[in-house]
């Protein structure tokens, strides 16, 4: 039997929301199987109006939506099993996608490029406006995956997207299942857009701050059930109850969404369909985060107790993975690792590839994704992240281990000067995208939108430019493949290529 302190977690739920009342805010939302045992909130829920945010402050959940999506997966076994092939369904797809399962598609094992982050390496914004169809027909031209299915797992929207479009094909839609299983019969009032711009009553503002002023955030692609979800702390606190209690229709689902899901050699990912497993102290907990611009949550389960934690906030610099744990590690009596690093810091990148990672302090940056990494036992760290996987050591100068549970090594990043011969303008074929380099510099936009970004060398043909993008600033790799040629990659999009022209 297992204690419970919950004037401990009250305490670190007042300590952890504490945002300015002049400015975007967020709520915390404590229960259990019964009922709600606390909430704090703090902020506004909108700068115009200076209404304050409370739990009944409508918010998008962001990436909190995939497992809601994974469960409307599961309800429709007689449509969709984890184990088809996606070509099955969207039978549109390249072969490598199309042989890519519905479990690995959700699951993160699947290799399935990131739909923004490939929009971004052909020179779209975040606030281009894309349409679903649309969108459908740019995955289905890929010919590449990030890496073969089961052999990696790194974090994707991509394969979501395309789940939703296969579960549409059959006539179903994510709303529906909402309206049916949830605003129906349990009065939890979420729901799906498909589009930032569409209307939804009572909808927050999200915030983001450019280093002067908040800033409203917007994104113009199609949402789609990887990040499409909208509700209140209340109602996100409520599903939560709801998977913890497991009646009727919600019996066995949370285990269904948390089982166990394995790479192509068996080994266990730590990640399940939609939730990851999440070390708070010496006890594994269940959730999952979200952030689009302008939006944090998270929810955290425990399974064992029946206790959680929903976090949902408006304003874009909150760690709610960090305020979740910290709460559950004061209700459950555990302490929280030390972030920490015995790794030299610098730039490193790997034997072959686009592949680079940056240590600095007690993180470590792999292919633009940085996470916190926390020591190990007989030297080296471990990021503890299911979907950013590192377990690395130092070996002489060169940096050994796992990312993503694929073995990697990486060597000290060499100056370098920019070869000449890099010089020209250059097509992505499959997209119809071009660029140019001019001076050591990487040319992309037109008129007002143009930008210059030095190229920074990384050594043997490899090097990284800064582009910023509204909210985002993404460090991308230019990986020459050949005469002529190279790749683009983010963390979750690495099959981007350019020829001269």
């Amino acid at each position: 039997m297992i204690d419970l302190d919950w004037a401990a977690a009250e305490a670190a739920l007042v300590a952890g929301v504490t945002w300015d009342a002049a400015g975007p805010g967020g709520a915390a939302i404590l229960f259990d199987r019964s009922g709600v045992r606390a909430v704090r909130a703090a902020g506004l829920e909108s700068l115009a109006t200076r209404r304050p945010f409370g739990a009944q402050s409508v918010v998008r959940y962001a990436s909190v939506t995939k497992h809601v999506f994974a469960s409307f997966v599961l309800a429709h076994p007689e449509v969709i099993a984890l184990d088809d092939p996606l070509g099955k369904h969207l039978p549109r797809l390249a072969p490598a996608t199309a042989a890519v399962t519905v479990g690995q598609a959700l699951d993160m094992s699947g290799g399935i490029p990131d739909t923004r982050e490939c929009l971004t390496l052909i020179g779209h914004s975040i606030f281009t406006e894309t349409r679903a169809p649309d969108l459908l027909a740019f995955h289905a031209a890929m010919e590449r995956l990030n890496y073969p299915a089961g052999t990696e797992v790194h974090y994707s929207n991509g394969g979501y997207r395309l789940v939703e479009e296969a579960m549409r094909a059959h006539g179903l839609t994510f709303d529906d299942f909402l309206a049916a299983e949830l605003r129906g019969p349990r009065g939890i009032a979420m729901q799906a857009a498909e589009m930032w711009t569409d209307p939804v009553a009572g909808l927050c503002d999200g915030y983001w701050h450019d280093g002067t002023g908040w800033r409203i955030g917007l994104q113009g692609m199609h949402l789609s059930a990887a990040g499409s979800l909208i509700g209140s702390g209340n109602d996100l606190a409520e599903w939560g109850r709801a998977l913890l209690a497991g009646e009727g229709s919600f019996a066995g689902r949370l285990a269904a969404l948390t089982a166990t899901r394995r790479l192509a050699d068996g080994r266990a990912t730590g990640y399940g369909l939609g939730m990851r497993r999440q070390m708070v102290g010496a006890r594994e907990l269940v959730g999952h985060g979200g952030s689009q611009p302008g939006f944090k949550s998270y929810l955290l389960l425990d399974p064992e107790t029946g206790c959680g934690i929903a976090v949902v906030a408006n304003r874009d610099d909150v760690n709610t993975s960090a305020l979740a744990a910290a709460v559950m590690a004061a209700l459950l009596g555990e302490t929280l690792p030390e972030a920490g690093s015995d790794l030299i810091a610098g730039l490193y990148v790997a034997e072959s590839g686009a592949d680079w990672i940056e240590v600095k302090g007690a993180s470590v940056t792999r292919l633009d994704d940085e996470v916190a990494v926390h020591p190990r036992a007989g030297g080296g760290v471990d990021s503890q992240s299911p979907t950013s996987r590192l377990e690395l050591a130092m070996e002489g100068a060169s940096i050994i281990g796992e990312v993503g549970h694929a073995p990697a090594r990486y060597l000290p990043a060499t100056a370098e000067p920019v070869p000449a011969d890099l010089d020209g303008s250059y097509l992505c074929e499959t997209f119809g995208a071009t660029l140019a380099i001019r001076d050591g510099a990487v040319v992309m936009g037109a008129g007002p939108t143009r930008r210059a970004m030095p190229l920074q060398p990384l050594g043997g043909g490899r090097f990284l430019f800064t582009l910023t993008d509204g909210p985002w600033t993404r460090r991308i790799c230019l990986c020459r493949t050949g005469e002529g040629r190279f790749d683009l990659a983010l963390s979750r999009a690495r099959m981007i290529s350019y020829a001269k022209r």
